[in-house]
């Protein structure tokens, strides 16, 4: 069975989970909160778009990616939370110089699994620390065909409507087929404002620092997304832009797009 196939199967399993999750009455203002905060004890899954252009040496080539990313908690005892979230990348692209021109498929598999407190410290700050790993899917031109391994950190501070704070990550590759190996750190500070109607106004960088060829990728993120629902269902919906502040030669430039829908399970 391919990685796709236990992709999928889990997939299946994961949502039909979450469905029986039972709902609980809570107000838009403090889910659109929960949502700002990575290590919330909220099931969400959030479904979001990227697009991108001008990879290549010709500036010439795009790139379509839906990153379906599912965030499960778990209470661990009466002061730990086990919160794990999957990015599962779909990718369609279309770069000249890359094999013939045009490739799609699910990208590399990354999980972070961060144990945090259940309660804020004394400080209120917020935070979380565990293992993020890679799971290579080995499709050509969209996956670097390594496993990886690393840590995974996140702090912030809610306040008065405000969340600040950065997500941290550092990627070894551990094994795998692909020619090039994985050294890469990944940087996502965030700011976002909450307003009591649950609009959510974010500003973050999610900068990525190649150790092996002493480059940046930082795309700056700018979002406006509304808690809302969709008959009994709470979903979020956002849209931004993107603009790259740096990024190597063949990377992709200029201004992008995000748009997302993420769905909400309260407990």
């Amino acid at each position: 069975m391919r990685v796709g196939d236990h992709l999928a199967t889990w997939l299946l399993g994961g949502v039909l989970l979450i469905f029986a999750v039972r709902l609980h009455a809570q107000s838009d203002e403090e889910l659109a909160n929960k949502l700002s905060n990575p290590v919330a004890s909220l099931i969400s899954v959030p479904f979001q778009y990227n697009w991108d252009h001008e990879f290549g040496p010709d500036r010439d080539g795009h790139k379509s990616t839906l990153n379906i990313q599912p965030v499960i908690p778990s209470k661990l005892n009466a002061d730990w939370n086990l919160i794990s979230r999957v990015i599962v990348p779909i990718v369609d692209q279309h770069i000249a110089f890359l094999g013939d021109g045009s490739q799609s498929g699910i990208g590399d598999i990354t999980g972070e699994f961060f144990f945090s407190p259940a309660k804020p410290t004394s400080g209120g700050l917020i935070w979380g620390i565990g293992p993020a790993v890679v799971i290579p899917t080995d499709v050509d031109f969209i996956s670097a065909g390594k496993w990886g391994l690393g840590p995974t950190a996140v702090v912030l501070k809610q306040e008065s409507g405000w969340t600040y704070g950065a997500l941290v990550n550092h990627i070894w590759s551990v094994g795998g087929s692909g020619a090039q190996s994985i050294n890469n750190t990944f940087i996502q500070p965030f700011l976002a404002y909450n307003t009591k109607d649950a609009w959510t106004y974010t500003l973050n960088t999610e900068s990525t620092y190649d150790w092996n060829h002493s480059q940046w990728t930082v795309p700056i993120n700018a979002i406006v997304s509304k808690l809302t629902r969709l008959g009994t269902q709470r979903i979020s919906l956002g849209l931004g832009a993107r603009y790259y502040a740096d990024s190597p030669s063949t990377g992709p430039h200029g201004w992008g797009v995000r748009a997302f829908i993420t769905l909400l399970f309260p407990e």
